[in-house]
């Protein structure tokens, strides 16, 4: 393995040396606690049921501590269990214990947990953060994470989540970083190198698990877990993108994903795992699959049952079986008849040693009392952190008649359930946060404005309490409504067949409307969501996202004014549901869409989106000029002008685009090829530069080979993917 040492090497062949059969299919099986006696439910399930909201946080830990729970401690003796899914320090030291003393090699565990945006500091979600168009705000969350999940024994984490989705109705595009390749390959680097490239201490970084692997995001219709049929040149254009940026940087290890990709579930997709994961792209680590998706082969209808779907799991290059225990159960009997080879089983296992060697806990395999009592109480830089990149995330969509921002002494009336709820700011897939670190909407605005009153009226569920509604509209000089889905509204298993805002709340926001008075729109949501009727009548419209323990200082911060809006759209915003899916960066037709009848288009809605990728409004405006594009040996040289014409400071995300015009293969009518956020005071100007490398302009065919071919390239830049300048240039490579 191209990441070890030779004498880390050594080790890990030694010790594959000496292991039994039995024990190298320990090191394949992870395991998660199993809830025994008087609770039926399996200890993933609890998890999925606290993560999507059908049982609360206290609930869980309710059943969690009077629950017995089995930790496999005989098997891990037995050298049975190679990880295990547990964030309690105390316990992975006795269970590390075990596994480093009382097993035969004394081989570690690594423990895992989905630590998607922040572990106790939890920040933005992914589609969210991606909008800051910071690679180095990105990783710095990242490395407070790792550091984070560490002191308690996490040395693996399950992200990040790199599934491209173009489908807002797919809940887990809340996870991921929007739909474009580019912006999700930056997002990937940055991510891997702040979990994992710390490594001055073994206290500060862990393994990366890169998912879904791969096209998970793609879902048909937007269904979660559903089918993915896709041509090839999208797999290698498009979803294979960020996955291979973040293997470039070093990630550790690969989860595979549910779906099957044309026909073949991942999980047992020896294409995606062998051919072009570890061979093409030569990554070094190992696969986990995702929870029970080795036996959900079986129902795909690939496998006759668990011991095949084994087989054909090992085969492909699925390294770890993650909570089924086929391995564990069926791995020994294949092997001996001869149906998978111990070559198999070897290259696995020393993947999985490798990766453990590389973490440090073959020589610290424990929590120190120290560190596993260092963020008992959270040091302000990670508070500071978690705030900052909450307001690099929130977009401003709307700002009718300069609304915003807000004067400090205006009365304004805060409405929404959503407002003064600590648990709903933090978002999907979030494990390990606790209530006292949290600032609502409310709690933030008291802050700021003094003369902020809250009525709570109505939310996502449930009625409009109409004395509240009266109430707010009597004392409002400005109404800030809060608005939009709860949490388990989005995340794993949370699709919606209509994504428009949901409950009652449209119905509320037209009470407020009706009285004459300012009204702003503050948006708590996991998606793009279809605003075609708030855009029409609602003056100011901030998309807020679920931004985490520090959303409330943040959403008050964009409001005053404290802080100008720079965050952009990671993913388009449709008018309608039936437009999805729907992105910026899709092929031409033979005839596209327009107000002609005969052309790409629905009938009854306007043609184009509501909100394109890269869009997002500031309280000053910019302005872009002299597009220049020039031919270098290896690239094209390009600038561009931008002012700031408005009347204050801010941050601009000066985005740049290519089509290739025709091609052997339809290309998208725009592709980003790269960005640059800048600041300008009021009247300043600044001339932004991009190297555009010829090498990067190509394409790959539904074979998997790359073109550069000759031809007319247009050139774009702008503040968005929609309204940019435009310049032409003729190549020949």
């Amino acid at each position: 393995m191209n990441y070890l040492t030779e004498e880390q090497k050594r080790r890990v062949d030694e010790l594959l040396s000496q292991m039994t059969l039995d024990e190298k299919i320990g090191q394949m099986n992870q395991e998660s606690p199993s809830i025994v006696g008087g609770f039926d439910v399996p200890f993933e399930e609890l998890i999925e049921m606290m993560t999507d909201g059908r049982i609360s946080k206290e609930e869980f830990g309710n059943i969690m501590s009077s629950a017995k729970q089995d930790f496999h401690e005989d098997a891990i003796r037995e050298g049975g269990v190679g990880s295990l899914m547990v964030q309690d320090p105390v316990k992975v030291n006795e269970l590390q214990k075990i596994a480093v003393e009382e097993s035969r090699l004394g081989i570690p565990l690594i423990f895992g947990l989905d630590v998607i945006h922040g572990f106790r500091s939890v920040y933005p979600i992914a589609v969210a953060e991606a909008g800051c168009f910071d690679p180095e705000l990105m990783e710095a969350t990242a490395r407070m994470a790792a550091k984070e999940s560490r002191a308690s024994g996490v040395a693996w984490h399950f992200a990040p989540m790199l599934d491209i989705s173009r489908d807002a109705r797919w809940g887990r595009i809340s996870e991921g970083p929007g739909e474009d390749p580019y912006l999700a390959s930056v997002f990937a680097a940055a991510k891997v190198k702040g979990l994992q490239n710390d490594r001055s201490d073994t206290d500060n970084y862990v393994a990366a698990c890169l998912k879904h692997y791969i096209g998970y995001g793609a879902a048909e219709s937007g269904r979660d877990y559903n089918t993915v049929s896709m041509a090839m040149h999208l797999f290698y254009n498009v979803y294979l993108k960020p996955f291979e940026a973040a293997v470039r940087e070093g990630a550790q290890t690969v989860m595979a994903s549910f779906n099957d990709l044309n026909g073949v579930p991942c999980t047992v997709n020896e294409f995606t795992l062998r051919k072009i994961l570890k061979e093409s792209l030569g990554f070094p680590g190992f696969v986990v699959s995702d929870a029970n998706a080795i036996r959900e082969c079986v129902v795909h209808g690939i496998a006759e049952d668990d011991a095949d779907a084994g087989v054909k799991a090992a085969i492909a290059g699925m390294d770890m079986d993650m909570g089924t225990e086929i391995y564990r159960k069926h791995l020994k009997e294949a092997v001996l008849a001869g149906k998978v080879g111990m070559e198999v089983i070897d290259e696995a296992v020393r993947r999985i040693l490798s990766v453990k060697m590389w973490l440090g806990l073959f020589d610290h395999p424990y929590v120190s009392e120290e560190t596993m009592h260092r963020y008992d109480t959270l040091p302000e830089e990670h508070i500071a952190l978690a705030r900052k990149s909450a307001e690099e995330s929130i977009v401003l969509l709307k700002n009718e008649n300069d609304i915003l921002p807000i004067k400090k002494e205006a009365k304004v009336a805060l409405v929404g359930n959503l407002a003064d709820s600590r648990e709903e700011i933090i978002g999907a897939w979030a494990m390990s946060w606790q209530e006292k670190d949290c600032v609502s909407i409310y709690e933030g605005m008291k802050a700021e404005f003094p003369n902020v009153r809250y009525f709570p009226c109505g939310g996502p569920e449930g009625d409009i309490n109409e004395s509240e509604v009266l109430a707010a509209t009597d004392y409002g000089d400005v109404i800030v409504a809060v608005l939009g889905e709860l949490v388990s509204m989005s995340g794993e298993a949370a699709s919606r067949a209509d994504i428009t805002i949901p409950g009652r709340q449209r119905e509320l926001l037209e009470r407020l409307l009706t009285t004459g008075k300012p009204v702003v729109l503050v948006l708590m949501n996991g998606r793009p969501l279809a605003l075609e009727w708030e855009n029409l009548y609602v003056p100011a419209i901030v998309e807020a996202w679920h931004l985490g323990i520090q959303m409330g200082p943040a959403v008050a911060a964009v409001l005053s004014g404290k802080k100008n809006p720079s965050g952009k759209l990671s993913a388009t915003f449709p008018y309608v549901t039936g437009q999805c899916p729907v992105y910026y960066n899709h092929p031409n037709t033979g005839r596209p869409g327009s107000k002609s009848k005969f052309t790409s288009r629905y009938l009854d809605v306007t043609p184009g989106v509501l909100y394109p990728f890269g869009y997002g409004l500031s309280y000053t405006t910019f302005e872009y000029s002299d597009l220049t594009v020039k031919e270098e040996q290896d690239g094209l040289a390009v600038s561009v002008k931008v002012k700031n014409s408005g009347s204050c400071g801010g941050t601009e995300v000066v985005q740049l685009y290519m089509q290739d015009v025709a091609a052997s293969l339809v290309r998208p009518v725009k592709e980003m090829k790269g960005f640059e956020k800048i600041c300008l005071e009021s009247g300043e100007s600044k001339v932004v530069s991009f190297c555009l490398k010829k090498q990067d302009m190509g394409f790959f065919d539904n074979e998997g080979k790359y073109h550069l071919e000759d031809g007319l390239f247009r050139i774009y830049a702008g503040g968005n993917s929609r309204d940019c300048l435009t310049s032409e240039i003729n190549l020949e490579f």
